[in-house]
């Protein structure tokens, strides 16, 4: 019979070896992982995940790369989330009008 030590450690191993395989499996997850990583902010790349599965992720990838550009930004996420909120009303303001 194995020990609990001998069993936590193949659990450990498996999860080591699950941990090296990329669980992306939809365009917009790949998407959103590569926003996060352009505008360097890991944190919230189920934000950026999200976004990309409602938006348009080429567009969103434009936005991203036109933000990293810019030198002189310390938090490039939240800029981005600001950029991309007032594209989005004054989009809805020109369909309303």
């Amino acid at each position: 019979m194995k020990s609990l030590k001998d069993s936590s450690e193949q659990y450990f191993d498996t999860m080591r070896e699950r941990s090296k395989k990329s669980r992306v499996h939809q365009p917009h997850q790949l998407i959103g992982l590569e926003i996060a990583a352009i505008l360097e902010d890991p944190r919230h790349k189920a934000l950026y995940i999200k976004l990309a599965k409602n938006y348009d992720g080429h567009k969103l990838i434009q936005l991203a790369k036109q933000v990293a550009e810019k030198k002189d930004i310390k938090n490039k996420g939240a800029y981005f989330m600001k950029v991309l909120q007032r594209s989005n009303r004054e989009q809805r303001e020109s369909v309303s009008k």
